[in-house]
């Protein structure tokens, strides 16, 4: 077979090229410390590495979204314990002023406090966050979720609940609307709510309620009315009616500290009733936390004090006490996501670290075996170039001078 000049020098320079470029991907390889430097280096490696820089990409926001949320948690939670401080000093205060020594002036002080007291709770309901965002808002995070209208707190937020993803398929919620945390408290005991006639004439004072057989309860509404006062001349009858009318439960009151049962709620009351005088138990309803310290500011507002005075403040020490389960409650709702977002970021950096490891098998350089490969191609193009240059001369011309 008969090999041209030409076509042998062509197959010297194509075999040159051809190491040139090898030698060439070799020296990209060393330089970038990455085995693959285009799809089809590798294509089911590539594949691989994308999947994998994809996953890890989506664990780097996992982890972004845990740690806004843990921010946002820690204010929330201090601020809901600097308003906790604030109930529990509210809370002392009314216990002080309910006191059958303090005078009205002196109850006018306390109540000036406690007006105080009450505009730095809205304060504190209008905490913002970092990101300059109300926490109490729900989702209506720009604007401001309580407003003061004549003395009367308002809610303008939504009863949403933001969340975030803190793994695929894990949602945890980064905050609670002040619907749920400020405002549909259970009144009274969280069972039922007592509240003395205004009309009463005598000494009677209902102190703190509480069920002593809750499968008793039937959350209806009933009235204990004093009838008469007993025919040994010790104590006032009584008769507990049902809203229908119907006796249910009957008996006497003896002396200045007992109390009056039935179905299993129990009412201690202190003091002396007058014939005619009337308590109402009622099934709970809710009232936000303010009302609840407007309504002690305006009762320690009534000259003389007295049993009237008395009752509502206990009424709403109870419904305090309930302000202050709700804040204890939300707080250990806080902490318990919490602790899921530390649990769950140090699953997300140990998957970080898996992910790192696989990419670094897949893309990462075996250095020494590279620079050992480039030893290799360097002296195979040194040879191709002097087969060229031998190759040059193999001409008849050359043996014709």
């Amino acid at each position: 077979m008969r090999i041209s000049t030409a076509w042998g020098q062509q197959l010297a320079v194509n075999s040159m090229l051809d190491r040139q470029y090898q030698l060439s991907q070799t020296q990209l390889q060393i330089s970038s410390g990455k085995a693959i430097q285009t799809p089809s280096d590798n294509p089911a490696g590539a594949a691989r590495a994308l999947d994998i820089s994809h996953a890890s990409a989506q664990n780097d926001q996992y982890t972004s979204n845990m740690q806004s949320a843990t921010t946002r948690l820690s204010v929330e939670e201090s601020t809901l314990s600097s308003a906790n401080d604030i109930l529990d000093r509210i809370r002392t205060l009314a216990l002080q002023a309910n006191n059958g020594t303090q005078t009205d002036e002196s109850r006018g002080s306390i109540a000036t406090e406690m007006k105080q007291n009450l505009q730095q709770l809205v304060a504190l309901a209008n905490t913002k966050d970092s990101q300059g965002e109300y926490i109490f808002a729900g989702s209506k995070t720009l604007t401001q979720p309580f407003v003061t209208n004549n003395g009367v707190v308002s809610y303008t937020g939504d009863d949403t609940q933001r969340m975030i993803a803190a793994a695929a398929g894990l949602q945890v919620a980064t905050g609670d609307p002040g619907s749920d945390v400020f405002m549909a408290i259970r009144g009274g005991n969280g069972t039922f709510v007592t509240t003395a006639s205004p009309t009463n004439t005598g000494t009677a004072v209902v102190g703190a309620t509480s069920v002593t057989d809750a499968s008793t309860w039937d959350g209806g509404t009933y009235s204990i009315n004093f009838t008469q006062v007993n025919a040994s001349g010790v104590g006032t009858d009584y008769e507990v009616r049902a809203a229908d009318g119907t006796v249910v439960s009957s008996g006497t009151y003896t002396g200045t500290d007992g109390s009056v049962s039935f179905k299993g709620a129990q009412i201690p009351i202190t003091g002396s009733p007058n014939v005619g005088d009337s308590i109402s138990v009622a099934p709970s309803s809710s009232q936000d936390m303010f009302s609840t310290i407007s309504n002690i500011i305006t009762a320690l507002g009534t000259p003389g004090g007295g049993a009237g005075m008395n009752n509502v403040v206990n009424a709403q020490l109870q419904n305090l006490d309930q302000a202050m389960g709700s804040i204890i409650n939300t707080r250990t709702k806080i902490g318990a996501r919490m602790n899921t977002i530390d649990q769950q970021t140090s699953v997300g950096a140990d998957v970080k670290l898996q992910y790192a490891s696989t990419l670094s098998d897949l893309q990462d350089l075996d250095m020494a075996s590279a620079i050992s490969k480039y030893t290799q191609q360097q002296t195979a193009l040194d040879a191709a170039q002097q087969t060229y240059v031998k190759m040059q001369g193999l001409s008849l011309f050359n043996y014709l001078k």
